[in-house]
C-alpha cells in the first residue's frame, strides 16, 4: 500500500510540475496531513493538495502559512518546512 501511495505521489509531481516531497502520511489522521515542499511550491498547490487530500474545502494551516485572499489561495511556503492542514 505504502508503494502505491509513493507512486502516486511520483506521478501527481510529474503532472502539476511541481517539486514536492513526500513526508509522513497522506493518508489524513485526526483530520491533519502534513507534508514537506520542494523549492519553487507555492500555496496554490498546497492549497489544492489538502484539498484533494482531506476531500473538503474548510480546512486551514495550522501554522497559517496559506490563506485564501481575493484571487486565490497566497502565501509564503518554504522549501523543507513540514506543514500541517487540518480540516474544520
Amino acid at each position: 500500500m505504502r508503494f502505491i501511495y509513493g507512486l502516486l505521489f511520483v506521478l501527481l509531481t510529474f503532472a502539476t510540475g511541481q517539486t514536492v516531497e513526500y513526508c509522513g502520511t497522506i493518508i489524513p489522521q485526526n483530520g491533519c496531513i502534513s507534508f514537506n515542499v520542494g523549492a519553487g511550491t507555492g500555496c496554490q498547490w498546497m492549497c489544492n493538495y489538502c484539498s484533494n487530500q482531506l476531500g473538503t474545502t474548510n480546512y486551514y494551516f495550522t501554522d497559517g502559512v496559506c490563506t485564501y485572499e481575493t484571487g486565490g489561495c497566497v502565501g509564503n511556503p518554504q522549501a523543507g518546512v513540514t506543514y500541517t492542514c487540518c480540516s474544520n
